[in-house]
C-alpha cells in the first residue's frame, strides 16, 4: 500500500511538472538558504578556532600596561611566574619596527619580534627551513635572525638566506632560519618579519621592561586555579594595582567562540526559515488545489471501499514527497553555495553530519504539517458529492 501511494505521489508530481517545481520552489530556496548560512558560518567559525587554538588553548596571555612606579614586568618576575608549579614555560615577547638591508637592498617598516627558545618548542609550524632560536641563543644575546617568507624572497634573490648575513637596524646579524609563509586568516602576518633572541632584541628597541608574554600551561584542566596564580604574582610585582596588566586565558576565548557562533547560527536558521514557512503554504495551496481538481477520483475510490484514512495518508505522502524532493534539490545547492564561499574566502568547508538531518527532517516535517489540513478534506470528502462531479 505504502509503495503504490508513493508511486501515485510521483505520477502526480510528475505530470504537473511547471507547477510542482513553482510549489517546491520556496522548499528549495529555504532548505538552500539554511544549509548554506549554517555550513559557512561553521566554516568560518572552524577556522578562526584553529587559528585561536595554534597559539595553544593551553596558554595564558599577558599584556602589561604598566603604572607609574613600575612600567612593566622584570626578568625576576618572569622567572617567578615560570615557576609555578603547573607553568611549562614562559615566552615573552618585546616587539618594535624596523629596516632590514643585504647588500644595499632595503626593506622599510618591518616587524621585529623578540622570542625565546619556549615559544618554539610549544608553537608548530614557524619555520620552513633552517632551525630555531634556542636556549643559548637567548642566554647569550646571540645575533642570530629568523626571516620572513616576503623578506627572502626580495633581498635574496637566487640565494639561500640561510647562512647569509643581514643587517637590523644597521647592526649584522646571521640568518638561521625562514619563518612559514603566513595566510590570510593568520592571528599575526610574518611574511614581513624578522625574529631574534628577545635578551637581544630587548637592547635594540632600548626596553628596560617585558611588557608582553604567554604562559605555557602543562596541564589544561587546572587552567583557571593557575591562571589565578598567575595573577597573583602580577597583582604582586604591581603593588595591587590591578589596572597594571590584563591576563587572558585562551581556552576562555575559544568558549566565547562557540557560544557566539551558537546564537548566531540559530538567528540565521531562523531567519532563513521563514522561506521554508513560505514554501509550506505553497505546498499546502497546491494540495487544496489537488484535493479539488481529484475530486471525482476521491469519490471513486470511496465508491470502491477506501477508508478515510487511506486517502488522507495518499495525500499525506504526496506533499511529504514534494517536500523532500525541494528538501534534497535544496540541500545540494546548498552544498554547492556554502563550498564556493567557503573557496572563496579561503575558509574551512565544514559539512555536519546535523545539518544533513535538518534538511531531510526539517523538509518532510514541512510536509507532514502543511500537507495534514488537504489530506484530511480529501479524507472527509462525502463519495456521493464526489461522484456527481463526472
Amino acid at each position: 500500500m505504502l509503495k503504490e501511494s508513493i508511486k501515485m505521489a510521483l505520477e502526480n508530481i510528475i505530470s504537473n511538472k511547471m507547477r510542482s517545481f513553482l510549489t517546491m520552489l520556496g522548499i528549495i530556496i529555504g532548505v538552500g538558504s539554511v544549509i548554506a548560512l549554517i555550513t559557512i558560518v561553521s566554516g568560518a567559525t572552524s577556522t578562526v578556532t584553529d587559528q585561536v587554538a595554534s597559539m595553544g588553548a593551553n596558554t595564558v596571555t599577558v599584556q602589561v600596561q604598566g603604572t607609574p612606579l613600575k612600567q612593566g614586568l622584570t626578568q625576576s618576575d618572569v622567572d617567578e611566574i615560570s615557576e609555578l608549579s603547573n607553568v611549562e614555560g614562559v615566552a615573552p615577547t618585546i616587539s618594535g619596527q624596523t629596516t632590514v638591508t643585504f647588500e644595499g637592498n632595503t626593506m622599510d617598516e618591518i616587524s621585529l619580534q623578540g622570542k625565546n627558545d619556549v615559544y618554539f618548542e610549544n608553537t608548530e609550524d614557524v619555520i620552513s627551513s633552517g632551525r630555531i632560536i634556542n636556549i643559548l641563543d637567548t642566554e647569550n644575546e646571540s645575533r642570530v635572525a629568523l626571516i620572513g617568507n616576503d623578506i627572502a624572497t626580495e633581498l635574496y634573490v637566487g640565494k639561500n638566506p640561510i647562512g647569509e648575513e643581514i643587517k637590523i637596524g644597521g647592526i649584522t646579524y646571521h640568518v638561521i632560519g625562514i619563518l612559514q609563509e603566513s595566510d590570510n586568516f593568520a592571528s599575526a602576518d610574518t611574511n614581513n618579519s624578522v625574529i631574534i633572541p628577545y635578551t637581544t632584541a630587548m637592547g635594540v628597541v632600548g626596553a628596560k621592561y617585558i611588557n608582553s608574554l604567554t604562559v605555557y600551561i602543562a596541564d589544561e584542566t587546572v587552567a583557571e586555579t593557575t591562571t589565578r596564580q598567575v595573577e597573583g604574582v602580577l597583582t604582586k610585582a604591581f603593588n595591587d594595582d590591578e589596572d597594571g596588566y590584563s591576563i587572558v586565558n585562551m581556552q576562555s576565548i575559544l568558549d566565547t567562540i562557540e557560544e557566539m557562533t551558537n546564537i548566531l547560527s540559530l538567528m540565521l536558521a531562523g531567519i532563513a526559515s521563514i522561506s521554508l514557512v513560505v514554501g509550506g503554504i505553497g505546498i499546502m495551496n497546491m494540495m487544496l488545489v489537488s484535493v479539488t481538481e481529484r475530486t471525482s477520483e476521491i469519490g471513486l475510490r470511496k465508491a470502491l471501499g477506501a477508508e478515510p484514512k487511506q486517502i488522507q495518508l495518499q495525500f499525506l505522502i504526496e506533499s511529504v514527497v514534494l517536500c523532500l524532493i525541494g528538501g534534497v534539490i535544496g540541500f545540494i545547492l546548498g552544498v554547492v553555495l556554502a563550498w564556493v564561499v567557503a573557496y572563496l574566502i579561503g575558509t574551512n568547508f565544514f559539512l555536519s553530519a546535523s545539518t544533513v538531518i535538518l534538511a531531510i527532517g526539517f523538509s518532510a516535517i514541512i510536509g507532514v504539517v502543511f500537507g495534514f489540513t488537504p489530506a484530511r478534506k480529501a479524507s472527509r470528502l462525502n463519495p456521493i458529492d464526489a461522484l456527481r462531479s463526472i
